[in-house]
C-alpha cells in the first residue's frame, strides 16, 4: 500500500464519550448521536468502517444513571434506556423531548436515503433508510460493512456483532447531516467543469465522428464539458471469441480512435474534460495490450495465454490494475473513469463489496499528486459520498421514470450523498416523446449533474436538433442554461463539502410544516432557490404542464417569468414547454455566467446578479484555482449583498490568492421588478437602464479588487395588472369554447375583490387545469398589490 491509497481517519472514540459492559458498549459521538455495540465475545471494534472513519469528537455533555435493572444516558436531545442486556425491543428504547421514541427491531418512521440502482427501475424503487426521520430517530446499521486497517487496507468484522449509529436530532436534520459528515467523512470540492452538461451516448463513434459532433454543438451553441465515451472506446466486436465477449476492457479500439493521444488532445482543445466508461469483472485477458507487463507483475508468464481474474482484494492486482491499466491511459489524456460495476457485492473476502473497493480506490488514486480527487461510479452504501460523483444507473425512457427522479434525487440527501448523475433523458425501453424528452433535460438542468444518455439504439437521441422546434428551443436554452448557472453550482459545491448537498427536500428547510413532507418532488436547489419540475404530460385544453408546489413562509420570484408569489401556501403552477417553476427566494442573489462564458475551466470575465428585491438579503461567491486535493484549496470569496430598505446591492471586492479570479470583470446586475421610479446609480454615477419583461438591468465593469455598488428606487407597487396580461395569454392559447373563455376574462378583468373573482370562476365548471391555470396568476403577489 501506498499513502495516496489511505483515507485520513481518526475512528477510535474518546474515552470520556464511551459506556461499557463485558458485551456491550454505548459510546455517546455528540449530544444527538449514539453508537451502541454489542460482541458476543466482549471485543469491540474501533477501526474504520466503510460508514464510519472519525468517531473521534469531542465528548459532549451527558448525564448517566445507573441503576440495578438499566443504564439511563441523556443529552438535551435524547435519552437512551438499556438494561445492558443482548439488545431488545424490551430492553433498549431511545426517546427524544418532543415525543420521538425508537425501541430496538422496531421500524424507525425513516424519510428514506437513497437506492444503489435504478437500472430497470420503471418508476418507484425502494429507498434505504437515511439519518432522517419523521418522528426525529434514525438508525444506520454498520454491523455488516468492512473495515479499513492502520494502514488503509481492508478488514473484516468478527461474528456475533452488532453496530448501530442512533440519529436522534428530532427535526434538525441540517444537524444531523452535520453529524454525519463529521462521522463518515465530508464530500469532495469537485473540479468546476463537473457541474457544466455532460455529452453521453452508447454509441461505437469513430474519432472524427465524434469531433464533429461536439463541432456542431459548438456551431449550435449549445456548450458541453464533459465527454463520456461509453465502453466502445475498447475493443468490443474484435476481441477474439475464446475470450468471451468484449465487456471489459482496457485497449483502444484502433479501428474506431487510431490515434488517442491526439484524439483526446482534440477534445481538451474544446475545453473538454474526458472519461471513459469501465467494466472490470472480466479481469485482464490476454488480448490486452496491457497485459505482459501485468502477467509480469503478478506472477503470470505472459505466454500463458491465462486471464488475470479482477481482484482488488489482492495488492499485487490493485497496484498493477491502476500502475499499469489506468495510469497509462491517463497519461494519454484521460481525465476520471466511468466505473459501472454491476456484478453484485461479493468478492473474494466475505463480506468486502467490490464496488466498494472500486469507489475507494478509484477515488483515492485519483487525487494522487495533489490532484483533485473524483470517482464517478454507483452507489455502494452510506459513506458513499465521500467518492464524489454517483451512476444510478440505467434508466427506462417513461413519464413514470422522470416523476420520481426529482424525489430520488432530493431523497439522497438524507444519507448525504448529494452528487446523483442520472441518465437524463432515460436510457432504454420507452416510447418516443418529445415532450417526456424536453421535461426530463429540465430536470437535469436543475440536478446535481447534467449527464444526457441513450442506449445503444439509433432512435433513441438526445441531439437538440433531433426535435422539432419547440422541443429543440427549449432544449438548447435549458442547455445554455446550466452553463451559466456554474457560479452558483461551484459556490453551492463549496457549500456541499461543508455539509449541505445542493438538492435537499422541502422538509430540510421547514420540518415543522406538514406541507413540507407533502411535495416529494419538489426540492431547494442550494440556498437561493427552490424548483418544482413538471413530470408529467401537458393538459390538452391549455397547452401547459403542471406541477402542485408548497411555498415557504417569504416572497418568492420566479425567475423566467418574473411572477412574485407570497409564500407560506400550497399552489399549483402551470408552464409551457419553454419553462419549468424555478423560484428564487425574497432577497436571493443567483449569480450567473454571462451569456458568452461557455468554458466550465475557467471562473468568468463577465457575471450577471439575478436580484429578487423583495427582502434584504446576501450571498458569497466562491471560486477556486481548479487545483487541490481537499484539504489546500485555493479559493476567493465575492461577498454579495442587497439592503431592501436603501436600494444598495454592494459587490465586494474579492478576497483571497491573486490569479484565481481575472482582474477585471463586467457585472450585469438585474433587479426581478418593475422599472425604477429613479436613476439606477453605479459607484453614484447614473448608467443606462435596459428593460425587460418584469426585470431590468445595468451593465458595469470594474476591477474584481475593488467594491461596487448599484443604487435603485423601486416602485411601490409589485406591477399591478401584470398578472390579468399573463391571464389573457393563457386564455388565448387555450383549446376551449371561445364564449367561455369571453366570461372568464370580464370575471378576472372586472374589479371584483379577489375571492369573488374566484368564486364566479369555480361556478363556470371550466376544465379544472385551465382553472388553475388562471387562479395561479389571480393570486400572484403583482395582482393583489
Amino acid at each position: 500500500m501506498t499513502a495516496n491509497r489511505t483515507m485520513p481517519s481518526r475512528p477510535q472514540a474518546h474515552r470520556a464519550s464511551v459506556l461499557q459492559g463485558e458485551r456491550w458498549r454505548v459510546t455517546v459521538l455528540t449530544d444527538g448521536l449514539l453508537r451502541l455495540e454489542w460482541a458476543d465475545d466482549g471485543v469491540f471494534e474501533d477501526r474504520a468502517s466503510t460508514f464510519a472513519l472519525n468517531r473521534a469528537s469531542t465528548p459532549p455533555r451527558f448525564t448517566v444513571r445507573d441503576d440495578h435493572d438499566a443504564l439511563t444516558v441523556s443529552t438535551p436531545r435524547f435519552q437512551l434506556h438499556y438494561d445492558r442486556h443482548e439488545f431488545s425491543a424490551q430492553g433498549l428504547t431511545v426517546t427524544t423531548p418532543v415525543g420521538g421514541r425508537w425501541r430496538f427491531g422496531e421500524p424507525a418512521d425513516n424519510l428514506g436515503g437513497t437506492a444503489r440502482t435504478l437500472d430497470e427501475a420503471d418508476g418507484r424503487t425502494p429507498l434505504d433508510h437515511g439519518i432522517a426521520a419523521r418522528r426525529g430517530i434514525a438508525v444506520v446499521d454498520d454491523s455488516e460493512s468492512f473495515l479499513f486497517d492502520a494502514d488503509g487496507w481492508i478488514a473484516t468484522r468478527g461474528p456475533g456483532r452488532r453496530d448501530l449509529y442512533v440519529f436522534a436530532y428530532g427535526h434538525d436534520y441540517t444537524a444531523a447531516l452535520k453529524a454525519l459528515y463529521d462521522l463518515s467523512g465530508h464530500p469532495p470540492v469537485l473540479p468546476r467543469w463537473a457541474l457544466g452538461n455532460w455529452w453521453s451516448r452508447y454509441h461505437p463513434y469513430t474519432a472524427d465522428e465524434y469531433l464533429k459532433l461536439f463541432d456542431r454543438f459548438d456551431a449550435e451553441e449549445l456548450p458541453f464539458s464533459v465527454a463520456v465515451i461509453d465502453m466502445d472506446w475498447h475493443r468490443v466486436d474484435s476481441v477474439p471469441p475464446r475470450y468471451g465477449t468484449g465487456w471489459t476492457g482496457y485497449s483502444w479500439e484502433r479501428r474506431l480512435i487510431p490515434d488517442p493521444t491526439a484524439f483526446l488532445d482534440q477534445l481538451h482543445r474544446r475545453n473538454l474534460r474526458t472519461t471513459l466508461n469501465l467494466h472490470p469483472a472480466d479481469g485482464v485477458r490476454p488480448f490486452e495490450d496491457a497485459y505482459p507487463q501485468m502477467a509480469r507483475a503478478l506472477g503470470i508468464d505472459p505466454e500463458s495465454d491465462e486471464t488475470i481474474p479482477f481482484d482488488l482484494t489482492d495488492k499485487k492486482f490493485l497496484d498493477a490494475y491502476f500502475r499499469l491499466l489506468h495510469h497509462p491511459l491517463e497519461d494519454q489524456g484521460v481525465d476520471f473513469w466511468w466505473i459501472d460495476w454491476q456484478q453484485g457485492a461479493t468478492s473474494r473476502v466475505p463480506g468486502v463489496d467490490p464496488l466498494w473497493l472500486l469507489n475507494h480506490f478509484h477515488f483515492l488514486d485519483s487525487g494522487r499528486e495533489g490532484r483533485r480527487p473524483m470517482a464517478f461510479s454507483r452507489y455502494a452504501g452510506p459513506g458513499s459520498h465521500r467518492y464524489g460523483i454517483g451512476f444510478s444507473g440505467d434508466s427506462v425512457v417513461s413519464w413514470a421514470s422522470l416523476a420520481f427522479q426529482p424525489e430520488f434525487t432530493a431523497s439522497a440527501a438524507n444519507i448525504g450523498y448529494g452528487w446523483w448523475s442520472h441518465d437524463i433523458g432515460g436510457h432504454t425501453r420507452g416510447t418516443r416523446d418529445d415532450e417526456l424528452a424536453t421535461r426530463w433535460l429540465q430536470l437535469g438542468v436543475l440536478s446535481p449533474i447534467l449527464r444526457l444518455h441513450s442506449a445503444n439504439n439509433p432512435f433513441i437521441r438526445k441531439e437538440p436538433w433531433e426535435f422539432p422546434l419547440e422541443a429543440r428551443h427549449a432544449m438548447g436554452e435549458a442547455l445554455r442554461f446550466r452553463h451559466r448557472l456554474l457560479p452558483y453550482l461551484h459556490t453551492m459545491n463549496h457549500r456541499a463539502a461543508a455539509g449541505l448537498p445542493l438538492v435537499r427536500p422541502m422538509y430540510h428547510l421547514a420540518p415543522d410544516s406538514a406541507e413540507a413532507y407533502e411535495v416529494p418532488n419538489q426540492f431547494a436547489f442550494g440556498s437561493e432557490l427552490i424548483v418544482a419540475p413538471i413530470t408529467s404530460p401537458r393538459d390538452p385544453v391549455t397547452l401547459l404542464g403542471a406541477t402542485p408546489v408548497w411555498l415557504p413562509p417569504g416572497t418568492w420570484t420566479d425567475i423566467v417569468t418574473g411572477t412574485v408569489y407570497d409564500g407560506d401556501r400550497r399552489a399549483e403552477f402551470h408552464r409551457g414547454l419553454d419553462s419549468v417553476p424555478v423560484l428564487l427566494r425574497g432577497g436571493g442573489i443567483l449569480p450567473l455566467a454571462g451569456p458568452a462564458e461557455t468554458d466550465a475551466t475557467r471562473n468568468p470575465e463577465h457575471l450577471e446578479l439575478l436580484v429578487a428585491p423583495s427582502d434584504s438579503g446576501t450571498f458569497t461567491l466562491v471560486e477556486d484555482d481548479g487545483h487541490g486535493d481537499g484539504t489546500n484549496l485555493r479559493t476567493v470569496s465575492t461577498p454579495l449583498r442587497w439592503d431592501a430598505a436603501t436600494g444598495v446591492l454592494r459587490i465586494g471586492q474579492a478576497l483571497g490568492p491573486d490569479g484565481i479570479v481575472p482582474g477585471e470583470r463586467a457585472w450585469t446586475v438585474t433587479f426581478l421588478a418593475e422599472p425604477p421610479t429613479g436613476p439606477v446609480l453605479v459607484d453614484g454615477q447614473p448608467v443606462e437602464v435596459a428593460v425587460g419583461q418584469r426585470r431590468f438591468s445595468v451593465l458595469t465593469k470594474a476591477a474584481t479588487s475593488s467594491e461596487v455598488t448599484v443604487e435603485v428606487e423601486l416602485p411601490e407597487s409589485a406591477g399591478a395588472g401584470r398578472s390579468t396580461e399573463s391571464i389573457q395569454k393563457v386564455l388565448g392559447a387555450a383549446q376551449f369554447d371561445n364564449p367561455v373563455k369571453l366570461r372568464m376574462w370580464e370575471i378576472v378583468s372586472s374589479p371584483k375583490p379577489l375571492a369573488a373573482k374566484i368564486a364566479a370562476l369555480h361556478a363556470l365548471r371550466v376544465p379544472a387545469p385551465l382553472l388553475g391555470a388562471v387562479v395561479e396568476h389571480l393570486t400572484a403577489r403583482d395582482e393583489q398589490s
